[in-house]
This record gives structure tokens, C-alpha cells and sequence, in this order.
């Protein structure tokens, strides 16, 4: 069975946000709602926060946390691992909003209900990739099977990330490497 999963390599990642602004276009966001976002990576990870960072959005989690925490069942998680956000069933509570310990669900104040990344299951489903994945012009961001994935060096909980197994967050991460600082004597 297939595990879907998206694959973050800072190693990779130019800042260009064509992920971000690919599904923004996606699914016609309002102005201010944003479901995938990047995060430039702290000095204490990264010496240069204008250099590296991490695309965020869900991590469509093992045991996700907005799922369990949702009195409408608006949250539903496919055989695949991807979990899915019924906008028609949402009632607006935002307990998904506390729930979720990666900030991935956020609220439409125009819609009065929580939106978030649904890693394009409608465009998975006819053979595609989600719209982020086939927008970033560096390969940073992949999808990729969490059952066959074996790339070396990816963590599951890099610095910076909240460390939560119970949930168990499906996205994986490359850090990069840091940068070779070449001395000229004068």
C-alpha cells in the first residue's frame, strides 16, 4: 500500500515560493489564506536564514491530531495516509487549530470555517502531482511513498521541528549542508 508523503530538501530549496503561490492558484485562495508556506531556517540550524528553508504545510500525520480533535468528523484520513479537510462539514470551533502542534490548519475569517492542505488528492487520484510538488523548479520538494523511501540523511524531526511521535508526521526533511567559509589571506 502506498504512503504519501512530501520530502523537504533544504539542501535544495532556492526560496523561489513557486510551491507556496502554486497552491494558492491551486484551490483560489483568498488574500492571507495560505496553506503551504516557506520558513527560512534559524541561525542555530543554518547559518544563513536568506540561504535555507523548509516548505511547509500539513503533514498529513499518522495519527493526526486535528482528526481526533474535530466534533463534526470534517477531518477524514484516506487508505493512502493523506488526510483530507471537508470545508462543507466544519463548523468553524478551531479545535483542529489547538490540536495540531504544526499550525497546518488555518481559519478562513471570510468562510467562517478551517481550511487546509489536502496534498491535491483530487490531482493524485488522476495520476498527477500536487500542484506544489510539480511547481518547484529545483526538485526540494517531492512526493514520495513512505513504504519504499529510503533516501539517506533525511530526519523525520529536524531541529526546529516539533518532536511529536505520538501523531507522527509523515513529512521528511534534508537539511543542508552548511557552507564552506573560504579565508584569503591579503
Amino acid at each position: 500500500m502506498t504512503r504519501y508523503a512530501f520530502s523537504v530538501n533544504a539542501e535544495l530549496c532556492i526560496g523561489c515560493s513557486s510551491c507556496a503561490m502554486a497552491c494558492k492558484n491551486q484551490y483560489n485562495q483568498e488574500p492571507g489564506m495560505v496553506w503551504r508556506k516557506l520558513y527560512p531556517l534559524s541561525e542555530d540550524i543554518y547559518p544563513h536564514r536568506d540561504r535555507a528553508f523548509y516548505s511547509l504545510a500539513c503533514n498529513h500525520c499518522d495519527q493526526p491530531a486535528c482528526l481526533e480533535g474535530c466534533p463534526v468528523s470534517a477531518y477524514t484520513q484516506r487508505e493512502d495516509g493523506i488526510v483530507v479537510h471537508n470545508q462543507d462539514v466544519c463548523i468553524g470551533c478551531r479545535n483542529c487549530l489547538r490540536n495540531c502542534p504544526f499550525g497546518a490548519p488555518r481559519y478562513n475569517e471570510a468562510e467562517g470555517h478551517v481550511e487546509k492542505c489536502s496534498m491535491c488528492w483530487e490531482r493524485i487520484d488522476e495520476g498527477l502531482l500536487p500542484a506544489c510538488v510539480q511547481a518547484c523548479p529545483t526538485n526540494a520538494l517531492t512526493l514520495v511513498d513512505l513504504d519504499t523511501f529510503d533516501e539517506t540523511g533525511t530526519l523525520q524531526f529536524p531541529p526546529g521541528f516539533p518532536h511529536r511521535e505520538d501523531v507522527g508526521p509523515s513529512t521528511r526533511f534534508k537539511l543542508p549542508a552548511a557552507p564552506v567559509v573560504v579565508r584569503r589571506d591579503v
